[in-house]
């Protein structure tokens, strides 16, 4: 047989090679048949934080994905945990039809320890009926939580899944629905602060998250400490200045850690302190108002709401007097000292 033949039946056959990979663009996937198939995975990314970086893997432990049709009903569910979710590459299958789909995740969920969502079906549950719901005390009839919520995620993509051969990623952004407020309490007069005397909680309306991540119903949940500590501190540094005299160079001071669910700028969530020994309010203040104080020069182009579901931790610095009474021309938000008569900051 002559050599260039040969060559050139050669040449024919990588060409034609070369022409059958190249339309499976980027494709590793084959059905039975030995064709070319389609498959769309979702990533995701965490980076709603006041880090502006992408933490996706080290902060959240469980997904799990859902898709709609056009019709609102679920078509797909999948989900992970552990892990295989701080992988470089992780992504999630998304197998469905060609279509349009609405995906949601909530990411978190774990064991359902501090939240869950209603056992679903494919073809059968809608989008309305993936509700997450907090898992909550009921205490006097009022939901009650005194324990450390795990995190919460949520995330929300429109998608168009084709149908021409190769591997396509999208990335789905999550935000994060819960915070840590933590409460310090300092006794100027130099007395130690007495935990048992006194009563810390948050009160709100969000207790429940439509698939949409809005706040759904209007039961009042209660959140109250997980954890109280109690010593002292220096007050000689620069910053907690007062106008009130103090015996001694340290303060008394308690310490209360709640976890609440997603803040809005559209609710009124009230902090209150009470002092059960002489039965009085000590503080009460809407909490959202007082976070948003210290958002800051650098954060002005960022919304209300944005900043809100960035930032995921509040330390609240409250002054009490010889009487036990809040010192309301001071506060220290998360290390911003805020001098309350005339609304400024140093």
């Amino acid at each position: 047989m002559n050599k260039s033949f040969i060559l050139s039946k050669i040449g024919v056959l990588a060409a034609l090679f070369a022409l059958f990979f190249s339309s499976c663009e980027n494709s590793i996937i084959f059905d039975s048949e030995g064709d070319c198939g389609v498959q769309y995975r979702i990533r995701f990314k965490y980076d709603m934080n006041m880090e502006f970086a992408d933490v996706f893997g080290r902060e959240v432990t469980s997904i799990a994905l859902f898709a709609f049709d056009e019709n609102g009903i679920l078509v797909y569910q999948g989900s992970e945990s552990g892990d295989a979710l701080s992988a470089e590459d992780y992504s999630l299958p998304l197998d469905v039809q060609p279509g349009e789909y609405e995906l949601v995740a909530w990411g978190g969920l774990g064991d359902g320890e501090s939240f869950t969502i209603p056992a679903t079906e494919i073809g059968v549950t809608t989008k309305e009926e993936l509700v997450c719901r907090m898992n909550t005390l009921l205490e006097n009839d009022v939901n009650v939580v005194d324990k450390d919520l795990k995190p919460l995620f949520h995330g929300q993509l429109d998608v168009t899944v084709g149908d021409h051969p190769g591997i396509y990623y999208r990335t789905m952004p999550l935000r994060k629905n819960t915070n840590v407020v933590r409460v310090l309490l300092q006794q100027l007069s130099g007395k130690d602060v007495d935990p048992s005397m006194l009563s810390f909680e948050i009160q709100d309306f969000n207790g429940v998250m439509a698939y949409d991540n809005s706040l759904l119903g209007d039961d009042l949940v209660i959140y109250k400490p997980w954890n109280i500590t109690v010593g002292e501190a220096d007050v000689d540094a620069e910053v907690y200045r007062t106008n009130v005299s103090r015996s001694g160079n340290s303060v008394g001071v308690v310490v209360a850690e709640m976890s609440v669910g997603r803040l809005l700028k559209s609710m009124r969530p009230v902090l209150v302190v009470r002092n059960l020994q002489q039965d009085k309010v000590v503080l009460s203040i809407p909490l959202i108002d007082y976070a948003l104080l210290v958002k800051g020069y650098y954060n002005r182009a960022m919304s209300d709401q944005d900043y809100l579901d960035r930032q995921d931790e509040y330390n609240m610095t409250f002054f009490l007097d010889e009487s036990g009474s809040w010192i309301s021309s001071s506060i220290i938000v998360n290390s911003w000292r805020i001098v309350l008569n005339n609304q400024s900051m140093n």
